[in-house]
C-alpha cells in the first residue's frame, strides 16, 4: 500500500497500518468481514476511527487480494463491488460527478452517479455541482483574488458553507443512500478549505 501524501496525519495513520502488514491473509479477511458486520446499517463519517481502521485494512486487503482468494465470507449484505470484487461498501465525496461513489477497498468507482436511482442521484448531483464552486475559491489564482476586496474573507466564507454542505451531504444525502446499500461512508472533511471533521456538524 503507498501513500502519496506528505501530510504528518497520512504519515501517522500508515504507522497504525503496519499492524494489519503483519496479518496474516487469513486473519485479515476474518477481521475486514467482522469489522463490516459492525459498519453494516449505518452511515459512517470518513474520519470516524472505526472507517480509518478499516479503510487501511482494506487496502492491505486489496493489495493482497483477500476478498478473490475467498478466505472469509463477507455479511449477506454486501454485494460484490464491480471494479475490485470486494464487499461493496461505497463512499460519498465531493468528487462524485465525476467519479460517482467510491470503493473505500480499492479508491476505484463503485457506483457510477448515473447508476445511483434517480431520487437520490439527482439531489446528489445539484448538491456536488454546488460544492465544486465553493471548493474552487481554495484554487482561485491570482487574478481571482484580486476581483473581491479580501481573499482572506472570501476563503472564509467557503470554509463555513463547505461545513454546511458536507454535514448535508451526511445528514440527507448518505442517509438516503442507505436504502440502497448496507453501509455508506461519507467525507466529513476538506483539507483545501481547511474543514476538519470536528468543523462538521452532522
Amino acid at each position: 500500500m503507498s501513500y502519496e501524501s506528505d501530510s504528518p496525519l497520512d504519515a501517522l495513520w500508515e504507522e497504525y497500518g503496519t499492524a494489519f502488514k503483519d496479518f496474516d491473509d487469513l486473519t485479515l479477511a476474518r477481521w475486514l468481514a467482522q469489522t463490516l458486520g459492525q459498519l453494516n446499517g449505518r452511515v459512517w463519517r470518513y474520519s470516524h476511527p472505526l472507517v480509518g481502521s478499516y479503510r487501511i485494512a482494506s487496502q492491505h486487503g486489496h493489495d493482497r487480494q483477500v476478498w478473490l482468494k475467498r478466505l472469509a465470507t463477507a455479511p449477506h449484505e454486501f454485494t460484490e463491488s464491480p471494479c475490485c470484487r470486494a464487499p461493496l461498501l461505497p463512499m460519498l465525496t465531493r468528487d462524485v460527478l465525476d467519479g460517482g461513489l467510491i470503493c473505500v477497498h480499492c479508491n476505484g468507482t463503485a457506483v457510477a452517479l448515473d447508476d445511483i436511482p434517480s431520487d437520490v442521484g439527482t439531489p446528489l448531483r445539484k448538491w456536488a455541482e454546488k460544492y465544486a464552486k465553493v471548493h474552487a475559491v481554495a484554487h482561485w489564482e491570482d487574478r481571482q483574488r484580486k476581483r473581491v476586496p479580501d481573499y482572506d474573507d472570501a476563503f472564509e466564507e467557503a470554509a463555513q458553507e463547505a461545513e454546511k454542505l458536507l454535514a448535508y451531504a451526511g445528514r440527507d444525502l448518505a442517509t438516503k443512500l442507505i436504502e440502497f446499500y448496507p453501509a455508506v461512508v461519507w467525507e466529513d472533511q476538506d483539507e483545501c478549505l481547511e474543514v476538519r471533521p470536528e468543523d462538521v456538524k452532522f
